[in-house]
């Protein structure tokens, strides 16, 4: 019998998971290069969807000194995404801390200024001389000489930017905020299909907002706030106005929230989908 290969993946995010690298991975902090090699591993502690890179030992250039043991994040925490896991996933807003494998604590003293809890030392064999390190607590990362955004770049996740002559209407309470015959259409791994139009398209006063995010695959986005009926529907939209080359696609484009709005595709009213954007901004 056949099996889905997305469960098959999304079957290990309960566990640890590792994946050596070919590349050259350097890290820099004030200036100085503080991480250089190519032995590199991806390493996702459970439930964690994005990785983290590990390191050997000694290519860091820097002292490891023990804090404690680590305490395991409790199930509690994390976002619900049923269409990858029944357990809440750590997504990249679940500060680094916050580990779900057994392992200690590393301060890293690297030139005299000291990183707190910026590295893990797993209880893992196969990890065994490797330290996972907290990509924001250094100033940049390098994976051969492109610079690396936001996380390490996932070799089993990718990005689809398609054009597309299906219709899509974009609706809150009956009211249209957008109409699109001629939609980009960017898929995700793990997330759900974003509807790009132009912003002619767009049927609302839209605010900018000082909002931003990184995206290691798509690059820095900036916010729109939406007024609907007097009210305010905050960072409900973004734009890339210069993304990566594999979203080139998408410049200038606006997307929606599909989590906060509801997506008419082709006459059919698509459910929202649950993901850590729900909620919408805290």
């Amino acid at each position: 019998m056949s099996g889905s290969l997305r469960d098959v993946l999304m079957g290990a995010v309960p566990r640890l998971r590792h994946e050596p690298t070919a590349k050259r991975v350097r890290a820099v902090l004030d200036g100085e290069t503080v991480v250089d090699t190519r032995r590199a591993l991806l390493v996702w502690e459970p439930r964690r969807v994005v990785a983290s890179w590990a390191v050997p030992e000694e290519d860091l250039a820097g002292t490891l000194r023990g804090v404690a043991r680590a305490g395991l994040a409790g199930e509690g925490l994390g976002h619900a995404m049923p269409d990858v896991s029944r357990r809440p996933v750590l997504d990249p807003s679940i500060p680094f801390a916050a580990h779900t494998t057994e392992g200690s604590a590393l301060d890293v003293e690297v030139g005299g200024r000291v990183l707190p809890a910026a590295a893990f030392r797993a209880d893992d064999p196969d990890l065994a001389g490797y330290v996972v390190l907290d990509f924001a607590a250094f100033d940049e990362w390098w994976e051969e000489d492109a610079r690396n955004l936001a996380h390490p770049r996932d070799p089993f996740h990718r990005i689809d930017v398609l054009p597309s002559s299906r219709t899509v209407r974009l609706e809150i309470d009956g009211t249209e905020l957008a109409t699109s015959r001629r939609p980009t259409l960017l898929f995700e791994t793990m997330l759900p299909t974003r509807y790009y139009l132009r912003p002619e398209e767009v049927a609302v006063p839209l605010k900018p907002s000082p909002t931003t995010s990184t995206c290691a695959y798509k690059g820095q986005a900036s916010y729109w706030s939406a007024s609907v009926g007097g009210a305010e529907l905050r960072d409900v939209a973004w734009t890339y106005e210069h993304p990566l080359a594999e979203a080139a696609g998408v410049t200038g484009l606006i997307a929606f929230f599909d989590e906060r709005i509801d997506v008419v595709l082709d006459g059919e009213r698509r459910p929202r989908p649950v993901t850590p954007w729900s909620s919408g901004p805290g």
